[in-house]
């Protein structure tokens, strides 16, 4: 009686394991790889509003899709695809950097993805002259 309860304790325990394991391995397929995490548009000037384009290939076997790409004010506006980029498949993000103020800046604009507990940031830095 008492090895079958250590039995079936185990089984349970082994079937748990097995369900985690399959369950991290889905989300590990689900990667994005950018060409650059940053960009410096250097010297700008004020009131002109400039824009980059990330680039970024889909590494994993599952097709990818990104949940949302935030920016830190809104001075900062990120665009990113909202179907999905095939295992293989390439996208951008663009980012516009409305130049407002004078003096230098740093953004940071952080990429969630589906399924993916880990975020990406991507930084936009420069100086807007008068």
């Amino acid at each position: 009686m008492k090895m079958n309860k250590t039995l079936r304790f185990s089984a349970i325990a082994l079937l748990l394991c097995l369900t985690g394991l399959l369950w991290a391995q889905a989300k590990v397929d689900a990667l994005i790889r950018f060409e650059t995490s940053s960009h410096n548009f250097g010297k700008i000037p004020k009131e002109k509003p400039v824009t980059y384009e990330f680039s970024f290939t889909n590494p994993g076997t599952k097709p990818l899709i990104i949940e949302d790409a935030t920016a830190e004010c809104g001075c900062t506006k990120p665009e990113f695809p909202k179907r999905p980029v095939m295992a293989g498949g390439k996208g951008t993000i663009t980012v516009t950097y409305d130049a407002k103020e004078p003096g230098a800046f740093t953004k940071k604009i952080t990429v969630k993805l589906v399924n993916v507990a880990e975020t990406k940031v991507l930084t936009i830095s420069g100086v807007v002259i008068k």
